[in-house]
């Protein structure tokens, strides 16, 4: 069995997708900014289930390398990495100040490149791990208001596949996990603009965000099989599936995107092996499917 640590694991794909490797006899570990306040019967529950927890905050250097530390000696090592921290935002593009943008690119992307600089020297030094991570279909294309979001998500693409190449050869394989919406609290802890005076010059437009995210909850309670522990079946799945055997990206929608992500991502993939092909590097794709 793994020894898996979860970043942001009291959120809504965290908590499921431990709760499940818990039930198959995993190892888990998670971090969570901290034990108290909203998450205290999170933490709760996932302890009384089996899972370590540690305090840790992604945007801090030096506590993302203890909470990694602390999470490797309180496992007995690591074989699995999943980076699924990360923080949502809405709103009209223009009015996103600068401040608000840095604040999602320093969970979503910074973030993510502490806890890799973390937890990278102990993968590489036994030879072996999987890194996980949680994406978005936004994350392929844009669509309006989630602009900041999106940008955030296509950079941690771009990270992804060069990890993926860079760290083949050290036998650690790197896996996207791509889901469209789904209904968890990620949507109440929004990053939004506060910026009524140049909102105003927008007029009517203003209220076409807060109208398209009705339109988008109302989706979402239709369709009952985009659910959080969907992510969790994706992620259990992939750690069933070989060594070097797991696709790269793997799409999680039931909203009807999904098949197009996937058209795209086949797309990209094959321009990918191309390029490499012919610089003569292609065996650096090889250890994902």
């Amino acid at each position: 069995m793994a020894k898996v640590f979860i970043t942001g694991i009291a959120g809504g794909f965290g908590k499921p997708t431990a709760l499940s490797l818990l039930d198959r006899g995993h190892a888990v570990a998670g971090s969570v900014r901290s034990r108290a306040g909203r998450n205290a019967d999170t933490v709760a529950e996932l302890e009384a289930s089996g899972a370590r927890i540690v305090e840790m905050d992604v945007t801090d250097t030096a506590s993302t390398e203890g909470g990694v530390s602390e999470a490797i000696a309180a496992l007995g090592g690591l074989d699995v990495l999943f980076n699924n921290a990360g923080i949502g935002s809405y709103g009209i593009q223009e009015l996103m100040s600068p401040e608000d943008m840095t604040r999602v690119f320093d969970v979503n992307v910074t973030g993510v490149q502490r806890v890799m600089r973390a937890a990278l020297p102990h993968m590489r030094a036994q030879g072996s791990g999987t890194v996980l991570y949680t994406s978005s279909l936004i994350g392929r294309i844009a669509t309006p208001f989630y602009g900041t979001y999106s940008a955030s998500k296509w950079a941690l693409e771009a990270i992804v596949e060069c990890y993926r190449t860079e760290l083949s050869g050290f036998g650690i394989e790197s896996c996207l996990i791509e889901p469209g919406a789904m209904p968890t609290a990620f949507f109440d802890g929004m990053v939004a603009p506060n910026d009524p005076d140049r909102e105003a010059g927008y007029g009517d437009f203003a209220q076409v965000p807060a109208m398209s995210a009705a339109g988008l909850a109302q989706m979402l309670d239709a369709t009952p099989d985009q659910r959080p522990d969907r992510i969790a079946e994706a992620v259990v799945a992939l750690l069933d599936m070989p060594f070097g055997q797991k696709p790269f990206r793997t799409v999680v929608d039931h909203t009807g995107v999904g098949p197009q992500i996937e058209r795209y991502n086949d797309a990209l993939h094959d321009v990918t092996r191309a390029v490499f092909t012919n610089f003569g590097i292609e065996q650096m794709l090889d250890l994902n499917a």
